[in-house]
């Protein structure tokens, strides 16, 4: 397959015997035990990493290598078992850990895994950490422990309980129970449905459940897009569900279909938490400058605003901790919200939708119409560091009349609608999303990004 192993702000991902041995599993432990000893103040304690993996095949191995990488620089190591990435940033503050490990490549296909780091605080590391993380490992830079000073290696088993019970603290689980809604839930055969039905038992659900085995043989491409959810689309139908519920393989996305079985996108889940929140709560909401305007709207009618920050949930969270956001996140079905979390939760995102239902009385799809409905398009293009800079370039002349916000390359905003272009922090590309009111005015857009491409020859 002749892949890149990939180190970036979201970790190590790469492909299984390839470039993601046991071998670079290790040796990635040992920069992070490293890194964590070199920055943490423990005023003479032991240092202690939560790990947990996700259902692929792959997983106990990478998590056995990773465990091993930690013990032999002096790190303990606590042992999740399968669960889904938002439990490992639950876990690693209530156990009061320096850090914490899940094994997972998200909504990647098979071939891949990866390992994804997360800081004491339970959010992946800022840019600047992550970096020192990956120089650590590049330079081999590690502090191995003597005999009597390696790691040790405990195991705890109340992660589903005491995240369930957070999640379940933050609306009115009785007032959902009494509605008895029939959900259909899609787990991709990843590590959510365990911990999901737990949270829709807790609130009175009828669960059809499909795909929920954790064998990390995904039924269908894992990613929660309307292309792979065909499936999970008819169950609904044919169940007569209230709504359907897709996870990816860690948990921390959800995508939702209404009770029509109809796909109503991911970037409703954000929209319809955030409905809710702000009809319970005055305050400020935060998510990424790739996320529609749904949220703008609904926060604007309640009187609150948004942040926008530059893609990445570890961004997000930040902005909503020093803003003291009362709800954020991603429009790719990541929900956050700090009475749990500071990270994407699949688990906050359903309780929330639940909520706003059984209080409103309203289906899904009514729910949807009253929030309305924007274009959106989402491409990339390859494109090296000197093409990118140029079409910033262009763009910023051409789109002189937008306002401008350059966080994270530009997002142009516009009365009726708005574009962004970046670039990839993984890849040689740029991306491009565009978003409005109408197919018309958003296809403009793109052909406007198109011509601009044309003119250097991207």
């Amino acid at each position: 397959m002749a892949q890149n192993l990939i180190i970036s702000v979201s970790g190590m991902r790469g492909v299984v015997g390839e470039n993601l041995t046991p071998i670079v599993a290790a040796e990635y432990g040992c920069a992070f035990g490293t890194f964590l000893k070199e920055s943490v103040d423990t005023r003479g304690g032991r240092l202690r990493v939560c790990l947990g993996r996700d259902s692929r095949v792959s997983g106990p191995m990478l998590m056995s290598a990773m465990t091993a990488g930690l013990c032999a620089v002096g790190v303990d190591v606590i042992d999740l078992g399968l669960v889904i990435t938002p439990s490992v940033g639950i876990m690693a503050r209530e156990l009061g850990c320096t850090g914490g490990v899940m094994i997972t490549a998200s909504h990647n296909p098979l071939p891949y895994n990866g390992i994804k780091l997360l800081l004491g605080n339970g959010m992946a590391p800022p840019p600047e950490t992550a970096d020192a993380i990956r120089r650590t490992y590049l330079d081999k830079h590690f502090h191995f422990a003597g005999s009597t000073g390696c790691g040790t290696v405990a195991h705890n088993a109340e992660t589903s309980r005491i995240h369930v019970e957070k999640v379940l603290a933050i609306i009115h689980p009785q007032q959902i129970a009494k509605k008895t809604y029939k959900v259909v839930l899609d787990s991709v055969n990843g590590a959510g449905a365990p911990i999901a039905k737990i949270l829709l038992a807790e609130l009175g659900c009828d669960v059809v459940a499909i795909n929920d085995e954790p064998t990390g043989l995904f039924a269908h491409e894992p990613e929660p897009a309307e292309a792979n959810l065909t499936g999970l689309c008819q169950c609904v139908k044919r169940a007569h569900a209230d709504l359907g519920l897709a996870q990816d393989p860690d948990g921390d996305r959800l995508a939702i279909v209404d009770e029509k079985g109809t796909y109503i996108g991911e970037e409703y889940t954000l929209a319809l938490a955030a409905q809710y929140v702000f009809s319970t709560r005055t305050g400020t909401a935060a998510a990424n400058l790739s996320t529609s305007r749904m949220i703008d709207d609904i926060a604007r009618q309640a009187g609150g605003r948004v942040i926008r920050t530059p893609v990445g949930e570890a961004n997000v969270a930040s902005a909503m901790i020093e803003h003291g956001c009362i709800i954020g996140g991603e429009g790719n079905g990541g929900v956050i919200d700090l009475r749990v979390g500071p990270i994407r939760d699949s688990l906050v995102g359903m309780a929330l939708v639940l909520q706003l239902a059984a209080e409103s009385g309203k289906s899904i799809s009514q729910l949807v119409q009253e929030i309305g409905r924007y274009t959106m398009y989402k491409d990339k293009f390859a494109a090296d560091a000197s093409q990118a800079a140029r079409i910033l370039e262009l763009a910023t002349e051409r789109f002189a009349d937008a306002t401008l916000n350059t966080a994270d390359g530009c997002r142009f905003d516009f009365p009726d609608g708005w574009i962004h272009l970046r670039t990839s922090n993984t890849e040689p590309v740029m991306r491009v999303i565009v978003e409005a009111r109408d197919k018309a005015t958003a296809r403009r857009y793109l052909t406007a990004v198109a011509d601009i491409r044309k003119t250097i020859g991207a």
